[in-house]
């Protein structure tokens, strides 16, 4: 594996955009933040090492033999995440890229592409919310004083935002540089923007030319052997030394390359968008993923070890994924139906029962719709996950063999329902006891707004919403009134404001409220609230009490009295619900 001459950025970019430079399957997606493109820009303009690079030369005999992506040029968060497959004729060479791929891609991305990621506060679903960025560089100053200790003031900038223009700033595009000559081109342009009064200017832009023309800034080993297993050895070597690459990347990265007839990395991938997107949208990982993929195939223990990734284990894994896929698909079609999200599911590896339970008894998609026995059957689902979510300790520690245990219950039950009974018989012998005390009620009663058990909590004591519709965990109370000047205001005594703050939080002030109705209700006072939304006052009657709010008070200077007496009647429905919902 011989060091090679060291190439410039522009030849190792066009060998990137002439398909010469390819990924492999093994390698993962691309991750850099805008932020970390910059700083690999201001680190060359610095002169500072980059470090290294590790390519395979990939000879026309073995090409056809493999699997390879493109480099990302125009990133999307949501679009355009992931690497695009490439089609390599079987009548050339390769080099593939083992080792430098973020740094190729980001400097991909800065001279050449574009970066799009979600603006804050803006919702997934508006296209407004990912306003396309091409890198700039500041030719009039300085980076701003920055914990990274950068110089150069490199940004992705939309073009109108690069189009501001004042004595500090004057934005060039960086991928400008990609098609000029040095000398006469740079003075030209900055003469055309009358930017020549100053030479700190032409030095920059010299400078980043010659970080991109002239110096050999791509430093690279070279890998000739056309033995895979080799291959794949020196890539996890180099790769798991820090924290660049999780353990799972590289697990992935090894079935990646062992399936024959699927790609795994677009099968995975496209999966964990896939369930993603479902209702109103979760965030699980590609590890998630990939541990169903071992709990569903029955691959040894439910844990990411190199053992449980061998050629025969990823053969079971490929020949089961259409089931396990489809099982996993359905488990989180009925996690939304719950009305969990990703904001509300507090554990991901809950459905992973649920799902191997699924797939070993070959339920269909009617399962999700279908009433009598299905329906009875998705009840004791939702009444046991709710209750796992709830009960602490047991989605912590030792996960993987609880999941293993889970497992082998499931599979001896069969298809008689799901057996909750042999799932708690395990919960028990791990120490996992599904039985509540007093103690953890009352905990359960002083849940916090901000804890992601409340959702469930609030599901499982008023299980007659339809949940498929969003809800929002909504303050009975508006949140906004408990400031203390605002307290003052409205009457309540001095020795009584700490009380209200401290509770406004807390279980006893919080409902699950159907999202476009809990907008509309703003910060109204509940009475008023509940007179406007329901004149009658018989439904208006039948709405509180369902929902455990009578006694509403006219005004917060009763709100204490009203948090205790409902505190005790969610107190006798929650043990009741917790002793009966099995």
């Amino acid at each position: 594996m011989p060091f090679q001459t060291p190439t410039t950025i522009k030849r190792a970019l066009t060998s990137v955009h002439t398909h010469e430079y390819v990924l492999p399957a093994i390698q993962r997606e691309f991750v850099w933040r805008p932020e970390q493109i910059a700083r690999l820009f201001d680190s060359l303009m610095l002169n500072y090492p980059i470090g290294s690079f590790l390519f395979w030369k990939v000879d026309r005999e073995s090409v056809r033999k493999y699997r390879f992506y493109d480099f990302v040029l125009h990133y999307h968060q949501k679009d355009a995440p992931h690497c695009p497959v490439l089609e390599v004729p079987g009548d050339t060479g390769v080099t593939a890229v083992l080792d430098g791929q973020q740094r190729l891609t980001a400097l991909n991305i800065g001279l050449r592409g574009s970066h799009a990621v979600k603006e804050p506060r803006k919702r997934w679903s508006n296209p407004a919310a990912f306003p396309t960025k091409r890198l700039y560089l500041n030719l009039l100053a300085d980076a701003d004083d920055n914990e990274e200790g950068m110089q150069y003031d490199f940004r992705f900038l939309t073009e109108a935002r690069a189009q501001v223009r004042d004595e500090n700033q004057f934005w060039f595009p960086v991928p400008k540089i990609m098609d000029m000559e040095a000398g006469s081109d740079l003075f030209e342009y900055l003469h055309d923007n009358d930017l020549t009064q100053s030479k700190s200017t032409y030095r920059t832009l010299d400078r980043l030319h010659t970080v991109v023309h002239k110096d050999g800034l791509i430093a690279y080993f070279l890998e000739e052997s056309q033995d895979l297993d080799k291959v794949l050895n020196i890539f996890i070597r180099t790769n798991s030394g820090g924290t660049v690459l999780s353990y799972s990347d590289l697990l992935l990265s090894i079935a990646t390359a062992q399936w024959d007839k699927l790609d795994a990395r677009k099968e995975i991938h496209g999966l964990v968008d896939d369930l993603n997107n479902t209702r109103f949208g979760f965030s699980f990982s590609k590890d998630f993923v990939l541990k169903a993929g071992l709990m569903l195939a029955d691959i040894g223990s439910v844990g990411f070890k190199v053992t449980n990734f061998n050629r025969q284990n990823m053969a079971i894994l490929e020949d089961r994924w259409s089931g396990i896929a489809r099982a996993l698909r359905m488990a989180v079609q009925l996690a939304a139906d719950f009305g969990f999200s990703g904001a509300t599911l507090s554990s991901d590896s809950s459905l992973l029962p649920i799902a191997y339970y699924l797939y070993v008894t070959e339920r269909s998609s009617s399962y999700l719709t279908a009433g009598g026995d299905a329906a009875v059957d998705r009840e004791r689902i939702r009444g046991w996950l709710i209750r796992s979510l709830l009960k602490s300790g047991v989605w912590g520690s030792g996960v993987d063999t609880f999941l293993t245990a889970l497992r082998d219950a499931i599979r001896q039950q069969g298809a008689g329902g799901f057996p909750i009974s042999e799932i708690e018989s395990v919960m028990v012998k791990r120490g996992k006891n599904p039985r509540f005390d007093e103690e953890e009620i009352e905990d359960l009663l002083d849940s916090r707004y901000q804890d992601r058990r409340t959702f469930a909590l609030l599901s499982l004591l008023f299980p007659f919403l339809d949940l498929k519709n969003e809800f929002h965990v909504d303050h009975v109370f508006p949140r906004s009134r408990f400031s203390e000047a605002k307290l003052q205001k409205a009457g309540v005594s001095e020795a009584d404001i700490t009380a209200h703050r401290e509770r406004v939080d807390r279980l006893a002030n919080l409902q699950l409220l159907e999202g476009l109705v809990n907008m509309g209700k703003s910060a109204k006072l509940p009475l008023a609230w509940a007179r406007d939304q329901f004149p009658d006052e018989d439904r208006r009657n039948g709405y509180l009490e369902r929902h455990d709010l009578e006694g509403l008070p006219e005004q917060i200077t009763s709100f204490l009295d009203f948090y205790d007496a409902r505190r005790e009647r969610l107190h006798a429905r929650l043990q009741d619900v917790l002793s009966t919902s099995r």
